[in-house]
């Protein structure tokens, strides 16, 4: 069943999007060489907790994984392509990095990703990121009351497939309120004009995920979540939860406008 949010709803995912839009910003400003992953879990985690908020990855289990997931972020280096495992690892120079954070508060959840690369960054996946950052923007923008959920997908796709990137197949985006995956999902490629057809209060989170290599297929790490390329091409991931709404879409974990902007 999708249920479709009330404005005031909406407002309310929009004090959870916010908390994951702060989390993801305070983890960017501390991801420098030396620093490990197990500590930017910490700086989401401090976040969300100071919000008055809770995890929505922390003991989260799916029904592929092994074991519930341990971390306050997913957190996805060079190869991994998303729900990397926070660990130990320590950043190195020219590291490709995605980071996955989910919050929930006051009962409604908000889930976003950015990817950015520490130190010194290759070229190519600096066109990576901005690939995958552009694709889910063109995803948002097709996510209008009366489109077709393969509207949104085809312009994800279209510009993946375009930059001759992969994406691992049977993994996108998903409907999001009260819990943190909800129906529908939104997958990554699709035909435009087919699927479900979208309406005023509907809330998705729209996430690309896309590897270099061309190749669709990817493999599981052992720790049994982390998704991984099969070539061990690098990976970026972007989302954001938005809201359709009969006045364009509505960005729901989108960071805060710096007073006086």
């Amino acid at each position: 069943m999708i249920e479709l949010k009330s404005p005031g709803e909406l407002d309310a995912m929009r004090a959870a999007g916010l908390v994951v839009a702060d989390a993801l910003a305070a983890v960017r400003a501390h991801a420098r060489v030396g620093v490990s992953l197990l500590e930017l879990d910490e700086v989401a985690a401090e976040v969300i907790r100071g919000a008055g908020a809770g995890s929505s990855f922390l003991g989260y289990r799916p029904s592929f994984a092994p074991t519930p997931f341990p971390g306050y972020i997913c957190a996805s280096v060079n190869d991994a392509i998303v729900h990397g495992i926070p660990t130990g690892y320590r950043l190195r120079d020219g590291d490709l990095v995605s980071i996955d954070c989910g919050a929930h508060l006051d009962g409604w959840h908000g889930d976003s990703a950015i990817s950015f690369v520490v130190g010194v960054a290759r070229p190519a996946d600096l066109a990576l990121v901005e690939t995958t950052e552009r694709a889910l923007a063109a995803g948002i923008a097709a996510a209008v009351p009366g489109a077709r959920m393969g509207d949104v997908s085809a312009a994800i796709g279209r510009i993946g497939r375009a930059a001759g990137y992969g994406m691992p197949e049977d993994f996108g985006g998903h409907g999001i309120g009260r819990a943190m995956h909800e129906s529908p999902g939104v997958p990554n490629d699709g035909r435009p004009g087919r699927g479900l057809r979208l309406r005023a209060g509907m809330a998705l989170a729209i996430e690309p995920m896309f590897h270099a290599g061309g190749r669709d297929a990817y493999r599981v790490a052992e720790d049994g979540w982390t998704l991984v390329t099969v070539d061990g091409g690098r990976a970026a991931h972007a989302e954001h939860s938005v809201a359709v709404t009969d006045d364009g879409p509505r960005v729901l974990t989108a960071p805060r406008v710096p007073a006086g902007v």
